[in-house]
C-alpha cells in the first residue's frame, strides 16, 4: 500500500486549517485597510464635547487590569485542554481502557485546576475603581 500526503488521514484538516488562516490574515487585512479609510480623523473636539448634561469629559489613560489577562489566559488554557479530548474520542476503541483510564486522570487533573483557579478568585470579575 503506498502512502502519499494526499492519502494521510489528516490531510483534510491540514488543508482546512492553511485555509483558515488564509482567510483570517487576509480578513484581517481588509478589515484594517477599508477602516482606515473610511475613518474620520477630525471628530476628536466632538468626541470630548459634554452631550446635553453631565460633568466635562477629561481624557484618562487607559489602565487595563491584570484581571483580563488572567480570565483571557485560563480561558485559552481550558480551551486547549478541551480540544485535546477531540483526538482521543475519535481513536476511543483503539484506545481501549488504557486511553479511557488516561482520560480520565486528565479530566481529574482539569477538574482540579478548574477548582483551583475558582477558589482562588481567577473567575470572579472584579470591577475596577
Amino acid at each position: 500500500m503506498e502512502h502519499t500526503v494526499v492519502n494521510h488521514p489528516y490531510f483534510g484538516a491540514f488543508v482546512f486549517f492553511v485555509l483558515t488562516f488564509i482567510a483570517f490574515t487576509a480578513t484581517t487585512n481588509i478589515s484594517r485597510f477599508v477602516s482606515r479609510k473610511l475613518a474620520r480623523l477630525d471628530n476628536e473636539k466632538l468626541k470630548l464635547s459634554v452631550y446635553e448634561c453631565g460633568p466635562e469629559v477629561s481624557k484618562q489613560p487607559n489602565t487595563m487590569s491584570a484581571q483580563f489577562y488572567l480570565f483571557a489566559l485560563l480561558f485559552i488554557l481550558f480551551d486547549v485542554e478541551i480540544i485535546f479530548m477531540f483526538p482521543w474520542a475519535i481513536d476511543f476503541k483503539v484506545l481501549g481502557m488504557f486511553g479511557f483510564a488516561e482520560m480520565v486522570i486528565f479530566i481529574v487533573l482539569l477538574t482540579i485546576g478548574f477548582v483551583y483557579a475558582w477558589k482562588k478568585g481567577a473567575l470572579e470579575w472584579h470591577s475596577i475603581k
